[in-house]
């Protein structure tokens, strides 16, 4: 199963006090997620970023959504990792 996300056009909070333009896309990341009824799980996931206008730095989310070393979700592999200790 693939699910598709794009990352809505909403710039970060911590930016608020910036004038921020809409400036494309990363490039697409795909994660595998926890299986569904028997079947794998990719998430393609589509990151925004954004133009400070004023200094022309790109800004972006801070996103930890991959476990470190693995193509999983943070969750997956804490949940691999705790069962592979029994």
């Amino acid at each position: 199963m693939h699910l598709y996300f794009e990352e809505r056009n909403i710039p970060p909070k911590e930016q608020v006090s910036k004038v921020l333009i809409a400036h494309g896309f990363h490039k697409e990341v795909t994660i595998q997620d926890f299986p569904l009824r028997g079947n794998t799980v990719y998430l393609h996931i589509k990151r925004r970023r954004w133009l400070d206008k004023t200094t022309k730095e790109v800004i972006q989310r801070d996103w930890n959504l991959v476990a470190q070393g693995t193509r999983m979700t943070t969750e997956f592999a804490a949940f691999l990792k705790e069962i592979s200790q029994y």
